[in-house]
């Protein structure tokens, strides 16, 4: 029985491996969160959850923004010295801290329900906890005695909450880390600690260590950062960018809002895209550009004509190894991204960089043209360049 089992296993990996092949043939593939093997992404279940976007304000609920966005400009009156503060800060924080309060009510004054709890912090290893903390709040605002939880969207512990951090962001006369107000302006405090220069890399991060004892942690939420920033960006200097890139990168420019569509795009523009990406979203009734599809129309502009997909570009242009890294890409230039970086075959994405750390995008369904940093998909595969 060994062998015809290892002979349908051999089968099927190559099945799953031609139909990678096939996705990217049709267009540009959607990344699957996290993975560098194309063949192990694509046997995982299809959920909405594999796509993964970039730097964009929208997975943010308007009420959330508004909380972080009124915190960052209310913290002169609480910390006068600190420097820095912005809603893209906050916003990192509880992107990774609660996902933005994802599934809960927010009201209107910035009351959040049902309450946001942590796991009990009584050491019993779950959710990584080891060391007991002993109930500080009598169950006040974590909903027990039996030890502590972290509460809120920004997940404090109600002892730091009570002790330092606690704020009245939406002036009922309550400090609350269940309202949206109130913890965004108390995480914004706790981020300035006694005045920190928030502009500075350094400071900034040993700010986010100071909430969060891990380097993991603080990379990730500096991931979050950037691209939260990216998305205040509205516009990009191109007075250094002369012929046919900047040609190119107007072109690209001029797009910004234009939904993405799944096999959408042209040399002359945004069409209706096809069916289907590998969680299932239709780009038939939306008229827009795919990655691959935006790089064709904004290129034809300058007068060269791209392959279709991402794949077939990379094999085109002269290529920038991902070894290079981003230091050696220059504005008009190709991004690519694959499942298997070093593998071309497994390009899923390609992006147009516009200097200074951006490239303009079409990431995914549900988003439109944008700005974002080269960051903000995974597996980095280098670029090519044509101009």
């Amino acid at each position: 029985m060994r062998g015809p089992v290892r002979r349908t296993r051999r089968r099927a990996r190559w099945a799953v491996l031609l139909t990678v092949v096939a996705l990217t043939a049709a267009c540009c593939a959607a990344p699957l969160a996290g993975t560098l093997n194309a063949l192990a992404a694509l046997a995982a279940p299809r959920t909405a959850a594999t796509d993964t976007g970039g730097g964009t304000s929208a997975d943010i609920p308007p009420r959330m923004l508004q909380a972080y966005q009124h915190a960052a400009s209310l913290i002169g009156r609480e910390v006068p010295a600190c420097r820095g503060m912005a809603w893209p800060v906050l916003a990192g924080i509880a992107k990774v801290e609660s996902n933005h309060a994802a599934g809960h009510r927010i009201a209107a004054n910035g009351d959040i329900t049902p309450r946001i709890y942590g796991v009990l912090l009584n050491g019993s290893g779950t959710g990584g906890n080891t060391t007991p903390v002993t109930d500080s709040d009598q169950g006040r605002w974590d909903g027990t005695r039996l030890g502590e939880r972290a509460v809120g969207p920004f997940q404090f512990l109600p002892s730091t909450w009570e002790g330092s951090a606690g704020r009245d962001g939406n002036a009922d006369g309550v400090k609350d880390p269940h309202n949206a107000d109130d913890a965004a302006l108390g995480a914004a405090a706790y981020l300035c600690g006694e005045g920190r220069d928030l502009t500075d890399p350094a400071q900034l991060r040993s700010a986010i260590l100071q909430y969060n004892h891990s380097s993991t942690y603080a990379d990730e939420v500096l991931g979050w950062i950037r691209q939260y920033r990216a998305a205040t960006t509205t516009g990009i200097d191109l007075s250094h960018v002369t012929g046919t890139a900047r040609t190119v990168l107007e072109a690209a420019l001029s797009q910004r809002g234009v939904p993405y569509s799944w096999g959408g795009g042209d040399a002359s523009g945004p069409t209706t895209g096809i069916c289907c990406t590998p969680s299932w979203k239709s780009g038939t009734s939306i008229r827009g550009f795919d990655c691959s599809g935006l790089t064709v129309y904004a290129y034809a502009k300058a007068g060269v004509r791209l392959p279709r997909t991402a794949a077939a570009q990379a094999g085109t242009g002269r290529r920038i190894p991902a070894a290079q890294g981003q230091g050696a890409l220059q504005a008009g230039d190709l991004v690519f991204y694959a499942y298997a970086p070093g593998q071309d075959a497994t390009i899923y994405h390609v992006g147009i960089y516009a200097g200074h750390g951006q490239m303009i995008n079409a990431a995914r369904p549900g988003t439109s043209v944008r700005l974002d940093p080269v960051e903000a998909m995974p597996g980095f595969a280098g670029g090519a360049r044509f101009l």
